[in-house]
């Protein structure tokens, strides 16, 4: 089995794990208990990671990271606006 397709199904997981939380903020629009350190972090660590599957052509990093930084960049924009 090629091994891309390991990163492809690690990616796909790691993103549905946040989509709930994500759903769950948009919906309620409860942010109190989350934190905005660690989405900022998530958000600039998700950057670095795309920024080094683009260097080493990889795409499940790819994929996996420009996914999460929008999820991420989503639920952040609820903290902001929902404080």
């Amino acid at each position: 089995m090629d091994s891309r397709w390991i990163g492809y199904a690690a990616a796909t997981l790691t993103v549905v794990s946040y989509l709930p939380q994500a759903v769950r903020v948009w919906r309620t629009r409860q942010t109190h208990d989350l934190s905005l350190a660690m989405f900022l972090m998530l958000v600039a660590s998700g950057g670095l990671w795309l920024a080094y599957g683009f260097s080493r052509s990889d795409w499940p990093v790819i994929i996996t990271n420009a996914s999460l930084v929008l999820v991420n960049l989503a639920i952040l924009a609820a903290k902001l606006r929902h404080g």
